[in-house]
């Protein structure tokens, strides 16, 4: 289900506070953040962030076309390893 749109869209507090400082420095470094489930806003256009993935941080640079989504959908936490053909796996009759 969706959120209220009474409520506006979620961005845990210290994020949004590191997204201001850098704009008010102009600082274009890179944001670390464990916050995979904060909604990316306008204002977080043009910069990157470091999402964790829950071994690493994944950098992810936002664009226009992210708004909306959040930030964890640009951070995969699995990684897929092919589906091996018959050899390689092991002989099977």
């Amino acid at each position: 289900m969706a959120r209220s749109i009474k409520k506006g869209p979620f961005v845990d507090g210290h994020l949004s506070g590191k997204v201001q400082k850098a704009r008010e420095s102009g600082d274009k470094r890179v944001i670390k953040t464990w916050s995979r489930r904060s909604t990316i806003l306008p204002s977080f256009i043009g910069y990157t962030f470091a999402v964790h993935n829950g071994k690493t941080f994944v950098p992810v640079f936002v664009t226009e076309n992210m708004v909306g989504h959040k930030l964890g959908e640009f951070a995969p936490t699995r990684t897929f390893r092919s589906h091996v053909k018959g050899e390689a796996k092991g002989k099977r009759k």
